[in-house]
Protein backbone atom coordinates (compact mmCIF):
# COMPACT_ATOMS: atom_id res chain seq x y z
CA UNK A 1 0.00 0.00 0.00
CA UNK A 2 2.73 2.74 1.16
CA UNK A 3 4.28 1.76 -2.66
CA UNK A 4 1.07 2.31 -4.08
CA UNK A 5 0.57 5.59 -2.64
CA UNK A 6 4.03 6.32 -3.38
CA UNK A 7 3.51 6.06 -7.11
CA UNK A 8 0.40 7.97 -7.13
CA UNK A 9 2.05 10.74 -5.18
CA UNK A 10 5.34 11.20 -7.39
CA UNK A 11 2.67 11.20 -10.28
CA UNK A 12 0.69 13.77 -8.97
CA UNK A 13 3.68 15.95 -8.41
CA UNK A 14 5.10 15.11 -11.78
CA UNK A 15 1.84 16.09 -13.16
CA UNK A 16 1.90 19.41 -11.16
CA UNK A 17 5.09 19.99 -12.74
CA UNK A 18 3.61 19.80 -16.08
CA UNK A 19 0.89 21.44 -15.80
CA UNK A 20 2.89 24.44 -14.27
CA UNK A 21 5.11 24.69 -17.51
CA UNK A 22 1.41 25.31 -19.35
CA UNK A 23 1.28 29.00 -18.35
CA UNK A 24 3.47 29.79 -15.16
CA UNK A 25 4.56 33.06 -16.48
CA UNK A 26 -20.13 39.24 -7.73
CA UNK A 27 -23.56 39.06 -4.95
CA UNK A 28 -23.98 37.48 -1.38
CA UNK A 29 -24.17 33.95 -1.43
CA UNK A 30 -26.20 31.39 0.74
CA UNK A 31 -24.03 31.18 4.07
CA UNK A 32 -22.00 34.19 3.55
CA UNK A 33 -21.65 37.34 5.29
CA UNK A 34 -21.62 40.70 3.34
CA UNK A 35 -17.54 41.57 1.92
CA UNK A 36 -15.51 44.59 2.30
CA UNK A 37 -14.29 46.34 -0.52
CA UNK A 38 -10.81 44.67 -1.69
CA UNK A 39 -7.66 45.22 -0.55
CA UNK A 40 -5.62 47.83 -2.81
CA UNK A 41 -2.56 45.07 -2.75
CA UNK A 42 -5.23 43.01 -5.45
CA UNK A 43 -6.04 46.64 -7.39
CA UNK A 44 -3.94 45.95 -10.24
CA UNK A 45 -2.05 43.00 -11.92
CA UNK A 46 1.23 43.57 -13.65
CA UNK A 47 1.25 43.85 -17.72
CA UNK A 48 3.59 40.63 -18.16
CA UNK A 49 0.41 38.54 -16.46
CA UNK A 50 -0.09 35.01 -19.21
CA UNK A 51 -3.21 33.31 -17.88
CA UNK A 52 -6.15 31.83 -19.72
CA UNK A 53 -9.32 33.50 -19.18
CA UNK A 54 -12.23 32.25 -17.19
CA UNK A 55 -14.44 31.18 -19.66
CA UNK A 56 -18.10 33.20 -19.54
CA UNK A 57 -20.20 30.99 -17.03
CA UNK A 58 -23.77 30.45 -18.50
CA UNK A 59 -26.54 30.73 -16.68
CA UNK A 60 -27.73 28.01 -14.70
CA UNK A 61 -31.40 26.48 -14.09
CA UNK A 62 -32.42 26.68 -10.64
CA UNK A 63 -34.09 23.18 -9.78
CA UNK A 64 -35.73 22.28 -7.07
CA UNK A 65 -33.77 20.08 -4.98
CA UNK A 66 -34.66 16.66 -4.72
CA UNK A 67 -37.23 16.07 -1.72
CA UNK A 68 -35.85 12.67 -0.92
CA UNK A 69 -32.26 13.62 -0.92
CA UNK A 70 -33.39 16.58 1.79
CA UNK A 71 -35.10 14.51 4.29
CA UNK A 72 -32.12 12.07 3.96
CA UNK A 73 -29.36 14.67 5.06
CA UNK A 74 -31.79 15.91 7.62
CA UNK A 75 -31.90 12.54 8.91
CA UNK A 76 -28.78 12.23 9.04
CA UNK A 77 -27.70 15.25 10.80
CA UNK A 78 -30.54 15.18 13.53
CA UNK A 79 -29.26 11.35 14.15
CA UNK A 80 -25.68 11.99 14.91
CA UNK A 81 -24.73 12.33 18.27
CA UNK A 82 -22.88 15.86 18.46
CA UNK A 83 -22.79 18.79 16.21
CA UNK A 84 -22.05 18.29 12.62
CA UNK A 85 -23.48 19.99 9.16
CA UNK A 86 -23.82 18.54 5.68
CA UNK A 87 -24.48 20.61 2.45
CA UNK A 88 -24.72 19.68 -0.98
CA UNK A 89 -24.57 22.15 -4.10
CA UNK A 90 -25.58 20.84 -7.54
CA UNK A 91 -23.13 22.38 -9.40
CA UNK A 92 -24.68 22.45 -12.69
CA UNK A 93 -28.30 22.50 -11.79
CA UNK A 94 -28.10 24.95 -8.72
CA UNK A 95 -29.98 23.56 -6.39
CA UNK A 96 -29.00 23.33 -2.22
CA UNK A 97 -29.55 20.64 0.35
CA UNK A 98 -28.28 21.19 3.59
CA UNK A 99 -28.76 20.66 7.15
CA UNK A 100 -26.65 22.26 10.24
CA UNK A 101 -24.88 23.60 7.84
CA UNK A 102 -24.97 27.22 8.57
CA UNK A 103 -22.91 26.93 11.62
CA UNK A 104 -19.20 27.84 12.11
CA UNK A 105 -17.11 24.56 12.19
CA UNK A 106 -13.37 23.31 12.79
CA UNK A 107 -12.24 23.09 9.11
CA UNK A 108 -8.35 21.77 10.33
CA UNK A 109 -6.65 20.89 7.34
CA UNK A 110 -9.82 21.63 5.01
CA UNK A 111 -8.34 25.41 5.64
CA UNK A 112 -5.26 24.19 2.90
CA UNK A 113 -8.00 24.68 0.56
CA UNK A 114 -7.55 28.59 0.53
CA UNK A 115 -4.00 28.45 1.13
CA UNK A 116 -3.85 26.38 -2.12
CA UNK A 117 -6.25 28.76 -4.02
CA UNK A 118 -4.34 31.70 -2.58
CA UNK A 119 -1.39 30.43 -4.00
CA UNK A 120 -3.05 29.68 -7.75
CA UNK A 121 -4.40 33.72 -7.36
CA UNK A 122 -1.07 35.05 -7.38
CA UNK A 123 -0.04 32.61 -9.85
CA UNK A 124 -2.65 34.01 -11.69
CA UNK A 125 -1.81 37.92 -11.54
CA UNK A 126 1.85 37.14 -12.00
CA UNK A 127 2.96 37.62 -7.94
CA UNK A 128 4.75 33.97 -8.32
CA UNK A 129 5.31 31.16 -10.52
CA UNK A 130 4.39 26.96 -9.94
CA UNK A 131 7.98 26.39 -11.10
CA UNK A 132 9.64 29.01 -8.80
CA UNK A 133 12.06 27.47 -6.22
CA UNK A 134 11.48 27.40 -2.38
CA UNK A 135 14.06 26.20 0.21
CA UNK A 136 12.73 24.50 3.29
CA UNK A 137 15.24 24.76 6.63
CA UNK A 138 14.47 23.12 9.55
CA UNK A 139 12.59 26.27 10.71
CA UNK A 140 9.73 26.13 8.75
CA UNK A 141 9.30 22.43 10.63
CA UNK A 142 5.66 22.50 12.03
CA UNK A 143 3.83 19.42 13.85
CA UNK A 144 1.76 16.31 13.21
CA UNK A 145 1.39 14.73 9.76
CA UNK A 146 4.69 16.28 7.91
CA UNK A 147 5.88 14.01 5.44
CA UNK A 148 8.28 16.13 4.08
CA UNK A 149 9.90 16.77 7.46
CA UNK A 150 12.16 13.53 6.35
CA UNK A 151 13.59 15.65 3.18
CA UNK A 152 14.51 18.77 5.73
CA UNK A 153 18.19 18.73 6.52
CA UNK A 154 20.57 21.69 8.12
CA UNK A 155 20.97 23.06 4.83
CA UNK A 156 17.69 23.13 3.29
CA UNK A 157 15.82 21.38 0.77
CA UNK A 158 15.24 22.66 -2.27
CA UNK A 159 11.70 22.43 -3.66
CA UNK A 160 9.02 24.19 -5.90
CA UNK A 161 5.97 25.85 -5.34
CA UNK A 162 4.26 23.37 -7.62
CA UNK A 163 5.64 20.35 -5.51
CA UNK A 164 4.46 21.77 -2.32
CA UNK A 165 0.87 22.51 -3.33
CA UNK A 166 1.15 18.95 -4.17
CA UNK A 167 2.36 18.03 -1.12
CA UNK A 168 -0.07 20.07 1.52
CA UNK A 169 -3.33 19.27 -0.76
CA UNK A 170 -2.33 15.35 -1.31
CA UNK A 171 -0.78 14.19 1.72
CA UNK A 172 -2.37 17.41 3.59
CA UNK A 173 1.12 18.17 4.53
CA UNK A 174 1.29 20.57 7.33
CA UNK A 175 5.51 21.79 6.82
CA UNK A 176 4.22 22.50 3.07
CA UNK A 177 0.84 24.10 3.91
CA UNK A 178 2.73 26.67 6.11
CA UNK A 179 6.14 27.20 3.79
CA UNK A 180 3.33 27.97 1.30
CA UNK A 181 1.39 30.37 3.65
CA UNK A 182 4.72 32.21 4.67
CA UNK A 183 5.29 32.43 0.50
CA UNK A 184 1.67 34.19 0.09
CA UNK A 185 2.15 36.79 2.68
CA UNK A 186 0.53 34.86 5.45
CA UNK A 187 -2.85 34.74 7.06
CA UNK A 188 -3.43 38.18 6.06
CA UNK A 189 -3.04 37.73 2.31
CA UNK A 190 -5.48 34.40 2.42
CA UNK A 191 -8.34 36.08 4.64
CA UNK A 192 -8.27 38.80 2.26
CA UNK A 193 -8.39 35.76 -1.05
CA UNK A 194 -11.15 34.70 0.92
CA UNK A 195 -12.87 38.36 1.51
CA UNK A 196 -12.40 39.49 -2.25
CA UNK A 197 -13.79 36.55 -4.05
CA UNK A 198 -17.13 36.83 -1.60
CA UNK A 199 -16.68 33.14 -0.04
CA UNK A 200 -18.96 33.94 2.92
CA UNK A 201 -18.60 32.29 6.78
CA UNK A 202 -15.30 30.98 5.87
CA UNK A 203 -12.36 32.23 8.72
CA UNK A 204 -8.42 31.24 8.31
CA UNK A 205 -6.72 30.90 11.55
CA UNK A 206 -3.28 31.42 12.58
CA UNK A 207 -1.57 28.74 10.84
CA UNK A 208 -0.73 25.01 12.01
CA UNK A 209 1.67 25.87 14.51
CA UNK A 210 -0.70 28.04 16.71
CA UNK A 211 -3.86 26.75 16.11
CA UNK A 212 -2.54 23.44 17.10
CA UNK A 213 -0.70 24.86 20.05
CA UNK A 214 -3.64 27.11 21.68
CA UNK A 215 -6.35 24.07 21.21
CA UNK A 216 -3.96 22.22 23.29
CA UNK A 217 -2.87 24.35 25.82
CA UNK A 218 0.10 25.20 24.94
CA UNK A 219 1.95 28.33 23.54
CA UNK A 220 3.98 27.27 20.55
CA UNK A 221 8.54 26.38 20.72
CA UNK A 222 9.65 25.41 17.52
CA UNK A 223 11.20 22.73 19.60
CA UNK A 224 7.70 21.11 19.46
CA UNK A 225 8.31 19.86 15.84
CA UNK A 226 11.05 17.63 16.22
CA UNK A 227 10.47 14.23 16.88
CA UNK A 228 7.30 13.89 19.57
CA UNK A 229 8.11 17.03 21.31
CA UNK A 230 4.56 18.87 20.91
CA UNK A 231 2.28 15.00 22.06
CA UNK A 232 4.99 15.39 25.22
CA UNK A 233 4.70 18.80 26.24
CA UNK A 234 1.21 17.75 25.43
CA UNK A 235 0.90 14.97 27.60
CA UNK A 236 2.10 16.97 30.16
CA UNK A 237 -0.52 19.44 30.89
CA UNK A 238 -3.42 19.21 33.79
CA UNK A 239 -6.65 17.48 32.17
CA UNK A 240 -8.36 20.91 33.08
CA UNK A 241 -5.90 22.80 31.14
CA UNK A 242 -6.95 20.97 28.26
CA UNK A 243 -9.97 20.58 28.58
CA UNK A 244 -10.77 24.11 28.86
CA UNK A 245 -8.77 24.47 25.86
CA UNK A 246 -10.30 22.31 23.64
CA UNK A 247 -13.65 23.94 25.02
CA UNK A 248 -12.69 27.42 23.98
CA UNK A 249 -11.70 26.44 20.64
CA UNK A 250 -14.64 24.10 19.75
CA UNK A 251 -17.10 27.42 21.03
CA UNK A 252 -14.77 29.42 18.62
CA UNK A 253 -12.71 28.54 16.05
CA UNK A 254 -10.39 30.85 14.46
CA UNK A 255 -10.52 28.36 11.54
CA UNK A 256 -14.32 27.60 11.70
CA UNK A 257 -17.08 27.40 8.19
CA UNK A 258 -19.78 27.15 7.43
CA UNK A 259 -20.62 23.49 5.23
CA UNK A 260 -23.32 25.78 3.26
CA UNK A 261 -20.27 28.23 2.44
CA UNK A 262 -17.69 25.69 1.67
CA UNK A 263 -19.80 23.86 -0.67
CA UNK A 264 -20.55 27.27 -2.56
CA UNK A 265 -17.16 28.04 -2.83
CA UNK A 266 -16.25 24.59 -4.02
CA UNK A 267 -19.51 25.05 -6.99
CA UNK A 268 -17.72 28.46 -8.11
CA UNK A 269 -14.40 26.79 -8.55
CA UNK A 270 -15.64 23.68 -10.48
CA UNK A 271 -17.22 26.70 -12.17
CA UNK A 272 -14.20 28.54 -13.12
CA UNK A 273 -15.49 31.82 -10.87
CA UNK A 274 -12.52 31.77 -8.78
CA UNK A 275 -9.49 31.38 -10.79
CA UNK A 276 -8.05 31.02 -14.22
CA UNK A 277 -8.75 27.73 -16.46
CA UNK A 278 -5.37 26.43 -15.84
CA UNK A 279 -5.25 27.17 -12.17
CA UNK A 280 -8.64 25.70 -11.77
CA UNK A 281 -7.24 22.20 -13.26
CA UNK A 282 -4.42 21.73 -11.44
CA UNK A 283 -6.54 22.97 -8.63
CA UNK A 284 -8.88 20.09 -9.50
CA UNK A 285 -6.69 17.33 -10.73
CA UNK A 286 -4.49 17.55 -7.65
CA UNK A 287 -7.61 17.21 -5.03
CA UNK A 288 -8.55 13.96 -7.11
CA UNK A 289 -4.97 12.71 -6.37
CA UNK A 290 -5.76 13.30 -2.82
CA UNK A 291 -4.68 9.94 -0.54
CA UNK A 292 -6.08 10.88 2.81
CA UNK A 293 -9.78 10.10 4.27
CA UNK A 294 -10.32 6.79 2.52
CA UNK A 295 -12.98 5.74 4.47
CA UNK A 296 -14.61 9.14 4.39
CA UNK A 297 -16.31 10.16 0.76
CA UNK A 298 -14.44 8.34 -0.76
CA UNK A 299 -16.05 4.69 0.89
CA UNK A 300 -19.07 5.42 -0.82
CA UNK A 301 -18.24 6.35 -4.24
CA UNK A 302 -20.09 3.92 -6.84
CA UNK A 303 -18.64 2.67 -10.09
CA UNK A 304 -18.03 5.77 -12.71
CA UNK A 305 -18.10 8.25 -9.99
CA UNK A 306 -14.92 10.46 -9.26
CA UNK A 307 -14.06 12.67 -6.16
CA UNK A 308 -11.86 15.59 -5.99
CA UNK A 309 -11.87 16.61 -1.89
CA UNK A 310 -9.78 17.56 0.57
CA UNK A 311 -9.89 16.15 4.74
CA UNK A 312 -9.63 17.56 7.88
CA UNK A 313 -9.08 15.58 11.23
CA UNK A 314 -8.59 17.54 14.70
CA UNK A 315 -7.04 16.75 17.60
CA UNK A 316 -8.81 14.38 20.78
CA UNK A 317 -9.55 14.51 24.25
CA UNK A 318 -10.16 11.30 25.60
CA UNK A 319 -13.03 10.53 23.52
CA UNK A 320 -13.94 14.32 22.37
CA UNK A 321 -12.85 15.03 18.96
CA UNK A 322 -13.13 18.73 17.59
CA UNK A 323 -13.42 18.53 14.03
CA UNK A 324 -13.33 15.40 11.25
CA UNK A 325 -14.30 16.50 8.06
CA UNK A 326 -14.58 15.76 3.88
CA UNK A 327 -15.68 18.05 1.24
CA UNK A 328 -15.14 17.95 -2.35
CA UNK A 329 -16.48 17.79 -5.63
CA UNK A 330 -18.48 14.43 -6.72
CA UNK A 331 -18.63 14.09 -10.72
CA UNK A 332 -21.67 11.52 -11.89
CA UNK A 333 -20.72 9.50 -15.23
CA UNK A 334 -22.91 11.61 -17.01
CA UNK A 335 -20.76 14.75 -16.30
CA UNK A 336 -22.70 15.83 -13.75
CA UNK A 337 -21.63 17.39 -10.43
CA UNK A 338 -22.24 18.05 -7.09
CA UNK A 339 -20.35 19.98 -4.21
CA UNK A 340 -20.30 18.35 -0.99
CA UNK A 341 -19.68 19.53 2.86
CA UNK A 342 -19.34 16.84 5.69
CA UNK A 343 -18.68 18.23 8.65
CA UNK A 344 -18.43 17.20 12.37
CA UNK A 345 -17.71 19.87 15.01
CA UNK A 346 -17.90 18.27 17.94
CA UNK A 347 -18.45 14.72 19.12
CA UNK A 348 -17.63 11.82 21.63
CA UNK A 349 -18.36 9.23 18.93
CA UNK A 350 -16.11 6.94 17.59
CA UNK A 351 -14.10 7.41 14.28
CA UNK A 352 -15.93 4.60 12.68
CA UNK A 353 -19.30 6.37 13.23
CA UNK A 354 -17.64 9.62 12.27
CA UNK A 355 -16.53 7.91 9.05
CA UNK A 356 -19.89 6.17 8.24
CA UNK A 357 -21.93 9.84 8.95
CA UNK A 358 -19.41 11.46 5.91
CA UNK A 359 -19.75 8.05 3.93
CA UNK A 360 -23.71 8.15 4.02
CA UNK A 361 -24.09 11.90 3.05
CA UNK A 362 -22.12 11.00 -0.09
CA UNK A 363 -24.10 7.77 -0.40
CA UNK A 364 -27.63 9.74 -0.17
CA UNK A 365 -26.55 11.81 -3.01
CA UNK A 366 -25.32 8.75 -5.13
CA UNK A 367 -27.41 6.37 -4.17
CA UNK A 368 -24.81 3.62 -3.40
CA UNK A 369 -25.95 1.65 -1.33
CA UNK A 370 -23.22 1.04 1.85
CA UNK A 371 -21.86 -2.36 2.77
CA UNK A 372 -20.53 -1.43 6.41
CA UNK A 373 -18.90 -4.47 7.00
CA UNK A 374 -16.61 -4.33 3.60
CA UNK A 375 -15.19 -0.36 4.87
CA UNK A 376 -12.07 -0.73 6.94
CA UNK A 377 -12.51 1.46 10.29
CA UNK A 378 -8.46 2.86 10.08
CA UNK A 379 -8.20 6.38 8.36
CA UNK A 380 -4.81 7.59 6.90
CA UNK A 381 -5.70 11.45 8.19
CA UNK A 382 -3.56 11.93 11.59
CA UNK A 383 -4.45 15.49 13.69
CA UNK A 384 -4.33 18.68 12.01
CA UNK A 385 -4.58 16.61 8.32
Amino acid sequence: MKKMLGSRIRWAIAASGALALIACGPGTRPGTTTARAPSSSYASAPAYVVSLPVPKVRPRPRNDAPAALAERIETLVRGFPGVAGIAIRAVDEGWTVEYGARRLMPQQSVSKLWVAMTVLDQRDSGRLRLDDPVTLYPADLTLFHQPIAALVKPSGYQTTVSSLLVRALTQSDNTANDRLLKLVGGPAAVRAFIERKQLGDIRFGPGERLLQAKTAGLTWQQSYSLGNGFNIARSRLSPAVREAALEAYIADPPDGAAPLAIADALARLARGELLSETSTRFMLTTMGSTVTGRARLKAALPPGWTLQHKTGTGQELGRRNAGFNDVGLLTAPDGRRYAIAAMIGDTTRPMRDRQLLIQAAASALTGHRLDTRSIAAADDDAPGS
